[in-house]
């Protein structure tokens, strides 16, 4: 038999055990067609959790509830699975990380979002001290993160997995990035996590909510009963469909979508240099590269209209480990796709031995760093920004280095380059 995962599709607690499955490589099929408050209100669903309470992970062995029950039976299917630790210390801190998001990310989270969609009674008071207890255990977390790329050593655990889909609740519906930006290392490891394969192909593309759930509307207060003799049910049926008709034709009107507002950056003045051609030329050149594709951009160069960046990150002793740090690039340059119209980059992995540094140079639209671009890609802030000076011929020679992914790169080998076009 099969293990079979009785939960919606897109219900955050099953992602822990398909995440898990992924890493284990064990196969766990979703049960077909299945309806929250019907499937799991029949008398065979009841047999296996009588709470009613999702997700249900069927086995030949029998039926196993609670997600973080679930997901550990996953992973412990595979022997000596790495993502459950190999020393006992390794397993203790996992088991601490997993009570941790339970009790202090997950329990904070819901007491903050569920109230706004009335599940429950929403009271200030309440919301503001959940707020406060998930505003403590992020900063926890934070300062955990500050020097560990994951949650217990080098790579994925199950406690990374079980934090990634509890953190995907909030991130994804009311932790906005002007809430979440006061914790950059949680920001940093979130997003790392989302964009690992294996995550990815479970939790699909991760868009950071950009406004809170609304507040419960309040019930209109009680009318005071009429006088006069009632009307007739049907006339007043139909004059209350008319009214109600009307208010939605008077919304649909006032909230009429308003024209996209321009970027900035496309009411700048025209600019010689085509973006876009200097992509194609850097593209395309596969030989001579300094005498074509390096002549070529100083020809094309608009100062006047672009400006060139140096990026250096600032916790260069986090990047011990090659392929997390390569990730890590990765993801950043996967955020930075919002500016692909606007941006080119270069970014660059250096060292032989870690701690590898990671440095950077970018090509931006403008005279600043695009605004847009410091809002919404969090990356920005891990990294020192410094406007290139062209009048420095140290600097001038740095940036064709750079571009040429030139190696040695400042006497250290070059681990990896990523180019972003």
């Amino acid at each position: 038999m099969a293990l079979v995962l009785h939960a919606g599709k897109t219900n955050k607690n099953a992602f822990k055990a398909l995440i898990a499955a992924e890493y284990s490589g064990v196969q766990v099929k979703m049960v077909e067609n299945f309806e929250m408050g019907v499937s799991n209100k029949t008398p065979e669903f009841i047999k296996m959790n009588p709470l009613g309470k999702v997700p249900v992970l069927e086995t030949p062995e029998g039926p196993v509830f609670e997600s973080n029950a679930i997901a550990r039976y996953v992973a412990r299917l595979k022997v000596n699975n790495p993502i459950c630790g190999s020393t006992l210390i390794d397993y203790g801190h996992i088991e601490q990380w997993i009570d941790f998001a339970a009790m202090e990310i997950d329990a904070n989270i819901a007491k903050w979002f569920y109230p706004r969609l009335g599940y429950g009674v929403y009271l200030p008071p309440a919301e503001e001290a959940a707020i406060a207890a998930l505003k403590r255990a992020l900063g926890a977390l934070n300062t955990h993160l500050a020097s560990n790329t994951f949650l217990v050593g080098h790579f994925v655990t199950l406690a990374d997995i079980i934090m990634t889909c509890n953190l995907y609740l909030g991130f994804s519906q009311i932790m906005t990035k002007s809430f979440t930006s006061e914790f950059p290392h949680v920001e940093r490891y979130f997003w790392t996590l989302v964009n690992q394969p294996k995550i990815k192909k479970i939790l699909g593309e991760v868009k950071q909510a950009v406004s809170l759930p609304p507040v419960p509307s309040k019930k209109p207060a009680a009318q005071p009963k009429e006088t006069k003799p009632k009307a007739e049910p049907k006339k007043e049926a139909k004059k209350e469909v008319e009214k109600q008709a009307a208010k939605a034709e008077a919304a649909e009107e006032e909230e009429a979508p308003k024209a996209k507002p321009k970027n900035p950056l496309d009411l700048l003045p025209p600019s010689k240099m085509v973006l876009d051609d200097w992509k194609r030329l850097y593209s395309n050149t596969k030989t001579n590269f300094r005498e074509v594709a390096i002549k070529g951009f100083w020809d094309m160069y608009d100062p006047e209209g672009y400006s060139l960046w140096f990026c250096d990150y600032k916790y260069n002793e986090e990047n011990t480990v090659s392929f997390v740090t390569m990730n890590k690039v990765g993801g950043f340059l996967q955020r930075m796709d919002l500016a692909r119209k606007y941006a080119f980059g270069k970014m660059l992995v250096i060292g032989a031995n870690p701690p590898f540094k990671v440095k950077g140079l970018w090509l931006f639209r403008g005279q600043e760093i695009p605004q847009f671009v410091i809002d919404e890609c969090y990356d920005m802030e891990l990294y020192e920004w410094k406007k290139v000076d062209l009048s420095d011929a140290s600097q001038k020679e740095r940036v064709n280095q750079m571009i040429e992914d030139c190696e040695p790169f400042e006497g250290e080998p070059l681990l990896d380059a990523k180019c972003f076009k």
